[in-house]
């Protein structure tokens, strides 16, 4: 069966709400140093990458034209891809700068959205 709209945007809620509950009290320090808090960082910034190229046209032009889609899309292919030129810096200023507005579209877009049928 495929994935709903809705699926989606409670995937890349979920996955923001992984991200602040691990990094809660942490520093740009402990990314570099704790291997295993920085891949489950690049993880739930995948998932939520993965899940943004589904976020159909009209709910991002209604809620979230504020968000660079293309850039929360393209960062999924860069800790995939160029994960060992990854800057840590810049990983830690998406946590700390673009969590909270990204967030707020994604709220918004499923408060408009009807909740997925159940599935059988």
């Amino acid at each position: 069966m495929p994935v709903s709209v809705r699926e989606r945007l409670d995937h890349i809620s979920q996955a923001i709400a992984e991200i602040r509950t691990i990094l809660d009290g942490r520093t740009v320090e402990d990314i570099k140093t704790n291997r295993v808090l920085r891949l489950a960082f690049e993880r739930l910034l995948e998932i939520i990458s993965e899940a943004s190229r589904y976020v159909p046209n009209d709910l991002r032009e209604k809620y979230g034209q504020q968000i660079p889609w293309q850039q929360v899309a393209d960062i999924g292919n860069l800790v995939r891809h160029v994960y060992h030129r990854t800057s840590t810096q810049a990983l830690w200023d998406i946590y700390q700068n673009d969590l909270d507005l990204l967030e707020a579209a994604i709220d918004a877009m499923l408060a408009a959205t009807p909740p997925a049928p159940p599935k059988s």
